[in-house]
């Protein structure tokens, strides 16, 4: 399907990532339902609604939330061709043994079940229009585990297991299900955490996004399961 006709569904759109991959699909012709909490934070981050693009805050912890974004979005522009989950969140510093569940509960909530609700939602649709593209946002740390990191990279560890398990369960339905592993973003946020740190080693938002665009593009429809690590150019 050509690039302006898609529908490009993304989670945590009003962040600085989801912010650069809604201007990647902007810039393509896509129509966007963009999600996130609340309407402010997609107004603050987009300015106002418009033909080509949905606001749809929802908590997505909530599966009736979700089902309703994929609802909302159905009626408006008819299909959803492209599922963009980058709603995630970083916690650091407890050992396992002394992990608080509040802070578990946090991480696989907002990393796995939000991913996991969303999938619940549209992919159905997906399979019912003939095909479609998703791509997840995992971590390079997940890959292996780290000091004080151990609950973090188990919810991103989740989230490359579930990528290839939707892709050997969808590929035979013309559904592509890859995920990115960044390392840390240069974000505002994160350069305040860590003044000391060279954000020059850091990936920019911009670059993760080309790499989502690509997964979530023709070029990429022989790719399934792929967890593609995106490491700064320093």
């Amino acid at each position: 399907m050509n690039a302006r006709t898609r529908t490009v569904m993304i989670t945590g759109a009003a962040g600085n990532l989801g912010r650069c991959v809604a201007r990647s699909f902007l810039a393509e012709g896509a129509r966007l339902v963009l999600v996130d909490l609340r309407r402010e934070s997609l107004v603050a981050a987009f300015g106002a609604e418009d033909e080509r693009r949905l606001f749809a805050p929802a908590n997505l912890l909530e599966q009736e939330q979700a089902n309703g974004v994929a609802k909302a979005a159905l009626e408006r522009f008819g299909r959803i061709d492209v599922l963009c989950n980058l709603a995630g969140g970083f916690r650091m510093g407890e050992a396992v043994h002394e992990t608080a569940d509040t802070n578990w509960d946090f991480l696989f909530d907002i990393n796995a079940r939000t991913l996991l609700h969303a999938v619940r939602a549209v992919v159905p649709h997906m399979i019912d229009s003939g095909g479609g593209k998703v791509v997840n946002v995992g971590a390079f740390a997940a890959q292996k585990g780290l000091p004080g990191m151990g609950a973090y990279s188990a919810a991103k560890g989740a989230v490359i297991r579930l990528t290839e398990a939707m892709a050997a369960e969808l590929r035979e339905k013309n559904i592509n299900v890859n995920c990115v592993l960044p390392t840390i973003i240069d974000t505002p946020e994160n350069r305040a955490a860590m003044p000391d740190a060279d954000p020059s080693r850091w990936v920019a938002p911009e670059d993760l996004a080309s790499a989502i665009a690509f997964l979530a593009s023709d070029g990429a429809r022989a790719v399934h399961g792929a967890a593609l690590p995106v490491t700064a150019l320093s």
